[in-house]
């Protein structure tokens, strides 16, 4: 059975956005959340060979930094499993950041360059082969390709009155994004507090939630797009319920 439901672009950049979602159930929304968060793969460095390190720091510390460095992930080009391998040979005195990682595939590069790794002083030297793999966030937090991902109600204002000429303002605090007269105000515009949005100066208000919809804020580390993301955790619930469909079939 399709669904019917309505997509509207609060706030849209390639790896931040916000967007509001009508016509879904509370249960149907915190499923594609935790599948942005869990169930797209992403590709990430799992095994480091040290070839020289002279710096400070342990081969375990560095293979762990070199870990968290996002690549990008190219849509339908890998599956679970797959591998790519990335190279680094940085001589002191220098910084040795993300940027210097060699990819085997022209593809998959580090999502940002200007993530330092280690400072190499004079005569120091990090050189080492790296194979990064395909898999999901939920074998590890270093494949989340959401790296903030969540949702709130849409609120809607309705205003009900004046208040009394001597009657002191009270802050009316809301977080998200609010709906009032048919426009989307992130609440980021008036501090969180009504009381400080022009149109609702003096006046009296009541703010509802509106049912059945939601505002995703969506971040992500670089592997994707946020569109890129959303689509993905999407379809990867699809798949799961042909899968589930299937099954009951048999």
């Amino acid at each position: 059975m399709a669904v019917d439901y309505d997509v509207e672009f609060v706030e849209r950049e390639d790896r931040n956005a916000r967007f509001l979602v009508r016509g879904v159930t509370p249960a149907f929304a915190n499923g594609v959340r935790r599948a942005m968060i869990a169930d797209v793969p992403t590709l990430a460095i799992d095994t480091v060979r040290f070839v020289e390190n002279s710096s400070v720091m342990f081969d375990e510390q560095l293979g762990l930094r070199m870990g968290m460095i996002p690549l990008t992930t190219p849509l339908g080009e890998f599956e679970l499993g797959d591998t790519v391998t990335l190279s680094i040979d940085v001589e002191g005195p220098a910084t040795a950041y993300s940027g210097d990682l060699v990819s085997s595939d022209d593809l998959v590069q580090p999502a940002d360059e200007n993530v330092p790794i280690i400072d190499l002083k004079d005569d120091q030297r990090l050189e080492a082969e790296a194979e990064a793999v395909a898999m999901s966030g939920k074998d590890h937090a270093k494949h989340q390709g959401g790296v903030a991902v969540g949702y709130r109600n849409l609120q809607r204002v309705e205003v009900v009155g004046d208040r009394g000429e001597f009657e002191d303002a009270e802050p009316q605090i809301v977080r998200g994004v609010i709906e009032h007269d048919g426009e989307l105000i992130p609440a980021e515009e008036f501090d969180n507090d009504l009381t400080q949005y022009e149109p609702f100066e003096g006046k009296e208000l009541e703010v509802h939630d509106v049912e059945n919809a939601f505002v995703f804020h969506v971040e992500t580390d670089g592997s994707f797009t946020v569109d890129e993301l959303v689509t993905q955790a999407a379809d990867t619930i699809e798949e799961r319920a042909s899968e589930l469909e299937t099954a009951v079939q048999l």
